[in-house]
């Protein structure tokens, strides 16, 4: 599976303005609403679903990585947002680092494969440092999203 399968080109927010996990999580589920991808009045279901999958663990991974994510009734397919916080901010990873780069997913309830594919294709995409750095130093929300894209066609 490819990220561009399921990342929404708008929901790609290059200066993320929060600086707690509740508020970066708010954020991207936002971007989600603005593309259309899920409605305005699902916000704060997902907001805690995606609250409550942390509880069970945070999804900072490391290397200045996160990727929250939970599965709802609200998408019919996976989406997915990303989000750079230019300061980072802490998000109980697993390294103890802050965070810069936010992968959001948010799977219906009942897809499993695809939702394990998605994650195990950006977990495979972020293990390169070349590509992270690339991500953090993006200019704008379009070359952000141009970079994602490239790598994605790039690499297998």
């Amino acid at each position: 599976m490819k990220i561009i399968e399921f990342l929404e080109e708008g929901a790609v927010v290059c200066d993320l303005t929060s600086d707690t996990k509740e508020g970066v999580i708010r954020e991207l589920v936002q971007s989600l609403v603005n593309t259309n991808a899920i409605k305005e009045k699902e916000v704060p279901k997902l907001v805690q679903i995606l609250l409550d999958r942390e509880a069970l663990g945070s999804t900072g991974i490391g290397q200045s990585v996160a990727i929250p994510h939970g599965k709802a009734d609200c998408v019919t397919r996976v989406v997915g947002a990303v989000g750079i916080s230019r300061t980072g901010l802490s998000f109980d990873s697993l390294d103890g680092e802050p965070v810069h780069i936010f992968f959001l997913l948010v799977a219906p309830e009942d897809s499993a494969g695809p939702h394990l594919k998605a994650l195990a294709r950006i977990s495979r995409l972020l293990k390169e440092k070349h590509f992270r750095d690339s991500l953090r130093n993006a200019k704008d929300q379009k070359t952000l999203f141009k970079i994602i894209r490239d790598e994605d066609q790039h690499r297998a």
